[in-house]
């Protein structure tokens, strides 16, 4: 049986033990970091762990040895986006500041990997505790008086996601609608600030 050219042999094969200990929180978040810019741009199905690891500029292998290969190098970074969102949502700042700092992760690549996970429905699932908490947030926000008590909580929650997150899921009809480039941080500026208005006016404190 053929073996192949050498790069077919060095792609194949084992991390040396010098790789893997070299800097493994940094090769961590190099992999983490490729690995949203691929899943990003492609798509959980398109995205080969091969590209990954040449973006991060590491070996292929790195990843099973790291995160057990590509779903877990996935759900690895969706519980990292969870835990960030969950920080940018807390109750202790208003609902308007929460939905424009939402708009502004528009830009990002962990928001093009969440459209993605949306459209194509072709990711693997990933915990739903943090959606969750987040209807309960809105309940706890209703029963506060900041949002009004005969709106569904959950509900509420998808809209203003699907509003926050317009700028990337309708790009082009947005760009139709203002005659400006939603892929710009001065469009999310300027969305963030309509919303937070429009968030204001629905919590009765504009």
């Amino acid at each position: 049986m053929a073996v192949g050219y050498r790069g077919d042999v060095d792609q194949r094969r084992s991390p040396r033990a010098s790789e893997r200990k070299r800097d493994p929180e940094r090769t961590r978040a190099l992999l983490l970091e490729a690995a949203a810019a691929e899943f990003g741009a492609k798509g959980y199905a398109a995205t080969r762990t091969t590209d990954i690891a040449a973006r991060a500029g590491v070996n292929k292998q790195l990843i099973s040895y790291y995160f057990g290969g590509k779903e877990g190098l996935y759900k690895e970074l969706s519980t990292s986006w969870h835990g960030s969102a969950a920080e940018m949502s807390s109750t202790d700042q208003p609902l308007s500041t929460v939905i424009a700092g939402f708009v502004h992760t528009t830009l990002t690549d962990h928001a093009r990997l969440w459209a993605w996970s949306n459209l194509a429905g072709d990711s693997p699932p990933t915990d739903e505790t943090f959606l969750r908490a987040q209807v309960e947030q809105m309940r706890q926000r209703q029963e506060s008086g900041e949002l009004p008590a005969d709106l569904d909580p959950g509900f509420l929650l998808l809209a203003l996601m699907a509003a926050a997150s317009a700028p990337l899921t309708l790009r082009h009809t947005a760009g139709q609608i203002t005659g400006e480039d939603p892929a710009t941080p001065e469009f999310a500026a300027k969305y963030a600030e309509q919303l937070t208005l429009l968030v204001r006016h629905l919590s009765g404190r504009s």
